[in-house]
């Protein structure tokens, strides 16, 4: 079993959904990286996304922009983010850890020399949000060969007859943008999230995990109770920038804000069977 279908397996055996939370590599700064992630393991995150810093994300709200940017300013490169997530593979043997990014950086030394990094760096899985399903040969094969997940997106608009095109090749989880928009900005409403989770399960034995507008403990157990995993970035990301501007320490705020993301969902779905 991959470290990724573990993560859900122990999830769903405990009774909640599964933690997926995000941070942008780098930010905000490489040297501190390391730390941040070792937090998000301690405060409970069950699977991280650790994303590669992009000049033009353009599926992210202003706050993953700002990071994006803090991060190449502090010198963060593709081949960094792959030392640091070397290192987690050492720290973390058992958490899944996940690339999330644009098809620039990935391809720019081609999918196989890509894919080959992940591997070296003991990678899970990677998202590539600007690839859609429909041109999966430009990285989807390559990172198979190496045994990496695949992971692909569904949204609002992913209607019936386009969703059998994402499933295809799709491993890992089945990421579901619960709105029509960038990260951060709104949050769909319940009924519509459930809706779509019920739809996509349906068609898939993959788990569904639920991100963007996720942003309080309320709405992540809300979603936890339909979905298999819930999905935290920008507000992680502000907690960071938050810390880093006062003073403070990213690391110790990043640990607080997931454990009462963390705690929320252990809670979540034995508070809907009372």
């Amino acid at each position: 079993m991959s470290r990724i279908a573990a993560a859900f397996a122990r999830a769903r055996a405990e009774g909640r959904a599964a933690l997926v939370t995000f941070i942008t590599g780098g930010d905000p700064s490489v040297e501190a990286t390391p730390a941040i992630l070792d937090a998000l393991v301690a405060g409970g995150a069950d699977l991280i996304e650790l994303g590669l810093p992009f000049t033009d994300p353009m599926a992210d709200g202003p706050a993953i922009q700002r990071a994006n940017l803090r991060a190449l300013a502090a010198g963060a490169t593709t081949a960094r983010i792959m030392e640091i997530a070397a290192g987690f593979r050492a720290r973390h043997p058992h958490v899944p850890l996940v690339l999330m990014g644009y098809a620039n950086p990935m391809l720019r030394r081609g999918a196989e020399a890509f894919a080959g990094s992940c591997a070296e760096s003991g990678v899970d899985g990677v998202i590539c949000v600007d690839i859609p399903a429909e041109q999966d040969a430009s990285l989807g094969p390559a990172l198979r060969a190496q045994g990496i997940a695949s992971i692909r997106l569904a949204t609002p608009t992913t209607d019936a007859v386009r969703l059998p095109t994402v499933l295809e090749g799709a491993d890992g989880f089945l990421y579901y943008v619960s709105v029509a928009g960038i990260t951060g900005s709104q949050q769909a409403a319940q009924a519509s999230i459930e809706d779509a989770v019920t739809r996509l399960k349906a068609s898939t034995d993959l788990p569904v995990a639920v991100g963007f507008g996720v942003r309080t403990p309320a709405q992540a157990a809300a979603i936890g109770r339909v979905a298999d995993g819930v999905v935290v970035g920008s507000a992680i990301i502000d907690v960071i920038a938050q810390a880093a501007a006062s003073g403070g320490d990213p690391a110790a705020a990043t640990r607080e804000i997931v454990a009462g993301l963390s705690g929320a969902l252990a809670g979540a779905r034995q508070e809907q069977a009372a």
